[in-house]
């Protein structure tokens, strides 16, 4: 994959896992089509939480459970969205963009 489909996130809180495991980062890849069957892309572009949270488990490493989302700070859930939504865009699109 080229260099733009991944993206490492650092979380703000990390998730809590059974065995007192703690994720404190989640590697994101570009969704394919596949990826995003079943959602509405208008929810996903919206980072509506059902949309995102459908999402997130196909796309991170490591997989997010549901579990880890429904448990997981708000802003973190919106940053992790916010990135599979960035992931979407065309190369134009992205051009106006302020970096």
């Amino acid at each position: 994959m080229p260099t733009g489909d991944i993206v490492t996130v650092t979380l703000d809180t990390p998730i809590a896992r059974a065995g007192g495991k703690q994720i404190t980062e989640v590697t994101l890849r570009k969704p394919l089509a596949g990826a995003l069957r079943g959602v509405a892309m208008g929810d996903l572009v919206a980072c509506k939480y059902d949309a995102v949270a459908q999402v997130l488990p196909r796309v991170s490493t490591p997989m997010l459970l549901k579990q880890d989302i429904e448990n997981m700070d708000p802003a973190d859930l919106f940053k992790l969205g916010g990135e599979v939504v960035g992931f979407l865009l065309t190369k134009e699109q992205k051009a106006f963009i302020p970096q």
